[in-house]
């Protein structure tokens, strides 16, 4: 039993924080953007650009790989598979880690303190939400345990 909880039966809780901070990030991007100004905006726009395509090319990799497995809802749907190829070969929620990764890419093309905040934000709720719906893979597939011994959760390599 997870002390996490499920919020709804298939974890449509968690779905709504996730759509809620993605919203509130974008917004605070556009309302409350332009803390920083000079070579560091333009340095960061650059950077943030770069994480933007490296997050969403990560989240449709991802995307792609789980084929008819595709849930936004944490639990597994009765007709999911357990994927372990291709992107989920490196890491376990590849999806999770490209949204961060797009979320802190946009703060920072945006120069938005409040967006960043609430990237990390994002970045606690989708690690909790992944621990959720890990309780349910493994439920689910006998192997999941082992791929998960062998395959960090959101970077490769280090955790």
């Amino acid at each position: 039993m997870s002390r996490i909880p499920a919020l709804g039966p298939r974890g449509e809780g968690w779905v709504a924080l996730q759509l809620i901070l993605l919203g509130a990030i974008a917004l605070g991007g556009w309302l409350f953007g332009g803390m920083w100004s000079g070579v560091a905006q333009q340095a960061l726009v650059i950077v943030g650009g770069l994480l933007i395509v490296g997050g969403l090319a990560i989240a449709t990799l991802a995307v792609t790989n789980l084929g008819p497995s595709l849930s936004a809802l944490p639990r597994p749907t009765d007709h999911a598979v357990q994927i372990s190829h291709g992107v989920y070969s490196q890491i376990r929620h590849p999806i999770y880690a490209g949204l961060v990764c797009a979320a802190v890419g946009w703060s920072l093309v945006t120069a938005s303190l409040l967006g960043l905040s609430l990237s990390v934000a994002l970045a606690v709720v989708l690690d909790l939400k992944a621990r959720r719906e890990e309780v349910w893979l493994r439920e689910r597939f006998v192997g999941y345990e082992a791929y998960a011994e062998r395959t960090k959760k959101f970077i490769p390599g280090l955790y």
